[in-house]
């Protein structure tokens, strides 16, 4: 898709509409009409009604205040369209103080149906508009690159979308946080959204909710809390989307499995046998080894897995898998990344600012969303001091800086709350990145197979049919994606399980294809993954026979 530079008439630049009649009746044409002439300021409603009907659907009294001036966002020199931003309370009492911060884009699709899709990133703590911004927004800025860009897979083009930060104390949220678990966050996520459902008239829309990372506990609980309300006046779920997330025990998707991953990758992280010996002795004396071969199989046995001890519980640490690797992997390559392990020096700059640790950030650099002209451009709280992970606990049920205490919830594939989702949508998709060490695939994996959903404990078979992303012309090359077989899928039951083998964490950011893919299978344009047809957005035939792919695949020069 290209994004046109030119104005959004309908509601971002000052425009003049005519309203005119087609003449009918007897005399009609004996009159001569004045036609109705007004002109508009960005972000305000025509004062004529018949002008304003003709207009954006969105743009009305309750949501002027939220409309965004699409030429105006700071160092970005194209119009990024329609869209609305703003705080939104968690429930209607008057005197609600707490309120979550959402982005709103109407989609530029004609067609998109009666359908909202919502996104979230993880932590917990780390805000969407960082998802937003560097993975499946009308714009991205990823790290280390000069300026912004135009995102062709952006997921507007798709359906309508909404990044929301939550909770409390995310980003430009407001109040004080005051949950302990999960079930409290979905209640008061349910609060924000019913609140967006009677701004923007959204009533009976259908729900979809989508996300990465710790959004494998958010969304689950959310799409819960949306099925305990049955109320599909405002909680109408029509399915749910995953990729790399946390959904289970902590020692089962992130310590039992890093050996077989270190193996798999070590001609990248080049660690020495003596180093892997050792690790393999470590993985027999803390069961890992014995563990994985037993239950990480298709299909699983069917009983509930033993829980392992906590690693970190123990006093020399002995089993705790991930940071013995991390700690050899990063004395070779010092700028290693657990989410995207290919990463190789010097650490990229991002104007989102320093996550994790190693991260740089230039002397004099200023956090994107912490400028003052950038919060008022999308109507965020002026001073706030944004972070793209908040060092509030957002759990700490009002001691905000209480580190010791944490979500108080088990992983929804632990206790029912994924089964019964995936049960209630038949609509359920995780997928994950094989360049992802924080929570790695075969994690995610040994996860699903300890979760027991339409009759059944696990998938029966490995998802392991070829997993196709379409051939496409690239028109945008600052942010381009790979096409072909790019992984694997399997579905069961309701629940599609897919990897796609060149992708970190951050799945829509490395490899957006295949994201815009899952997209259109979730909201059901597309049957699966094995479908071989151009995206649902673009008309033209890039699957084979074409000269743009013909051309594509030529071997370059420095190849042969």
């Amino acid at each position: 898709m290209r994004f046109s530079l030119a104005c959004v008439a309908t509601l971002f630049c000052a425009s003049t509409a005519i309203a005119g009649s087609t003449p009918h009746g007897f005399g009609a044409f004996n009159k001569v009409r004045s036609p109705t002439i007004e002109k508009r300021e960005p972000g305000q409603p025509f004062h004529n009604a018949k002008l304003q009907k003709r207009a954006s659907r969105w743009l009305t009294e309750k949501t002027k205040e939220f409309a965004v001036n699409g030429t105006g966002i700071p160092d970005v020199p194209f119009d990024i369209g329609e869209s609305y931003a703003g705080l939104l309370p968690i429930s209607d009492d008057p005197n609600e103080t707490r309120e979550l911060f959402f982005w709103f884009f109407p989609s530029t699709n004609p067609n998109p149906g009666e359908e909202i899709t919502i996104w979230f990133n993880g932590g917990p703590g780390c805000s969407s508009l960082s998802g937003l911004l560097t993975e499946n927004g009308p714009f991205v800025w990823d790290a280390g690159t000069l300026a912004p860009t135009p995102n062709p897979y952006t997921w507007v083009n798709l359906t309508n979308m909404v990044w929301v930060e939550q909770p409390v104390g995310v980003g430009f949220t407001q109040g004080t946080p005051n949950i302990t678990n999960e079930v409290e966050l979905g209640l008061e996520f349910i609060g924000f959204y019913k609140q967006f459902v009677d701004t923007f008239d959204v009533h009976k829309w259908k729900v979809y909710l989508t996300g990465e990372s710790y959004a494998g506990f958010y969304v689950p609980y959310i799409a819960d809390a949306f099925i305990t309300a049955d109320d599909t006046d405002y909680y109408n779920l029509a399915g749910v989307g995953i990729n790399d997330p946390i959904i289970g025990d902590e020692t089962n998707q992130q310590q039992v499995v890093q050996l077989a991953f270190v193996e798999y990758w070590n001609n990248l992280f080049y660690l020495n046998e003596t180093f892997l010996d050792e690790m393999r002795a470590h993985n027999e004396f803390c069961n890992y080894t014995q563990y994985q071969e037993k239950y990480l199989t298709f299909p699983p046995p069917q009983e509930p897995f033993p829980v392992l001890p906590d690693p970190y519980a123990s006093e020399d640490y002995t089993c705790d898998q991930f940071d013995n690797f991390y700690s050899a992997i990063i004395a070779v390559n010092p700028c290693y990344n657990i989410y995207h392990i290919t990463e190789t020096c010097p650490h990229p700059y991002s104007v989102l600012g320093i996550v994790n640790t190693g991260d740089y950030s230039p002397p004099g650099a200023t956090v994107y969303f912490n400028r003052t002209d950038v919060q008022k451009a999308i109507h965020a709280p002026v001073g706030t001091n944004w972070m793209q992970c908040t060092d509030v606990n957002v759990f700490g049920d009002g001691e905000n800086n209480n580190q010791s205490r944490s979500d108080q919830s088990l992983g929804p594939a632990q206790n029912g709350v994924l089964a019964r989702v995936i049960d209630y949508t038949n609509n359920t998709i995780i997928g994950s990145g094989n360049l992802d060490m924080l929570l790695n695939t075969n994690g995610t994996l040994l996860a699903i197979q300890n979760m027991t959903w339409g009759g059944k404990q696990g998938l029966q078979e490995y998802p392991g049919t070829p997993l196709y992303a379409p051939y496409h012309p690239e028109t945008n090359l600052g942010f381009p994606t790979g096409a072909g077989e790019l992984g694997f899928w399997g579905s069961e039951r309701g629940l599609t399980f897919y990897q796609t083998q060149l992708a970190g964490h951050e799945l829509p950011e490395y490899a957006p294809g295949v994201a815009y893919r899952m997209l259109e299978i979730l909201l059901g344009r597309i049957e699966n993954f094995s479908v071989v047809s151009d995206f649902t957005t673009q008309s033209g035939n890039y699957t084979g026979n074409s000269t743009i792919y013909r051309r594509s695949m030529e071997m370059p020069s420095y190849f042969q």
